[in-house]
């Protein structure tokens, strides 16, 4: 869910609650994009109940995308979503300026709700270097910011003191969490604003980041089973802990197997096997899962 209240009839500030998923980015086999399985994988997300969706993050293959295609994708599952739920559009660099053009273009997209924009990869620059990255992105564009940190990915980590300095901007509206570290996130969350969001960014952290007193996750694992990442993440939000554990530990093998390899290639193989999606394709650096994941993948969904 998301609600917002305006300033100067901008939308400035935004509350994020709930389960987003990180979609993935369907390709056929050539490499082309599939829109038609996009559209399907959005309807299908947004009828098991998920609160929020995420295109063009590190699930959807950013990196890998041109700025044409990520816009495609954005225009594409903002259409499918047609305002039910909250789009936000991934936009990272290592270049600061590269990345405030990238953003200033994703959030011109009517019915963009906000950027998700994570670590400037490859660079490792200090947290002064991070504060200065974020803050032109979030002065440049007109929307709310979801800041993400995933240092496994990008090589730097961006710490809770620099993520509360950049909570005082007005459109910087929340964090998605992926260091893995629970103790560093609890320090984010105790001292963050009322209305800035703390979501848990690894499925495996979903409901010790909410016992925490976190707003809810970002998920991988809801491409392939949205309906039950959202009863454990719903669970969660109404305190029911032990419903919340009991759904974590029935699905926490198959969470595993998910990242057995790089993410997306076990969920869209999964996706496939699923008939969610025509094809399990990625674009080259990453490569399909082995067969022997692959089979343990749809023997684990069975189970569900």
């Amino acid at each position: 869910m998301l609600s917002s209240t305006l300033s100067g009839g901008m939308d400035a500030s935004v509350a994020l609650h709930g389960l987003g998923t990180a979609l993935v980015t369907p390709l056929l086999e050539d490499g082309s994009l599939d829109l038609v399985s996009l559209r399907s994988l959005v309807e299908w997300q947004l009828a098991s109940g998920v609160d929020m969706l995420v295109a063009c993050g590190s699930t959807g293959e950013a990196a890998t995308l041109t700025g044409q295609e990520t816009e495609l994708v954005v225009r594409t599952v903002v259409d499918a979503a047609a305002g039910r739920v909250p789009v936000f559009a991934g936009s990272t660099h290592n270049s600061t300026a590269e990345a405030v053009l990238r953003a200033q273009s994703l959030a011109r997209i009517d019915g963009v709700d906000g950027i998700l924009t994570a670590n400037p990869y490859y660079s490792k620059p200090n947290q002064r270097g991070q504060f200065l990255h974020f803050k032109a992105i979030a002065e440049a564009v007109g929307k709310p910011v979801l800041l993400y940190n995933i240092p496994g990915r990008t090589a730097a980590n961006l710490l809770p003191e620099t993520v509360l300095r950049l909570a005082e901007i007005a459109n910087v509206v929340g964090v998605k969490e992926s260091s893995g570290n629970v103790e560093q996130i609890a320090r984010v969350i105790a001292g963050a604003p009322k209305n800035f969001a703390v979501l848990a960014g690894d499925d495996y952290l979903a409901v010790p980041v909410m016992q925490a007193g976190g707003h809810g996750l970002i998920s991988v694992v809801a491409n392939a089973v949205p309906d039950r990442v959202a009863a454990l993440v719903g669970a969660a939000r109404r305190g029911a802990w032990n419903e919340a554990q009991a759904a974590a530990g029935v699905l926490a093998p198959l969470t595993a197997a998910l990242f057995a390899e790089p993410n997306p290639a076990p969920v869209k193989s999964l996706l496939h096997s699923l008939g969610r999606i025509s094809t399990a394709a990625l674009r080259l650096p990453m490569v399909p899962v082995e067969e022997a994941l692959a089979a343990k993948l749809q023997e684990l969904v069975a189970t569900l």
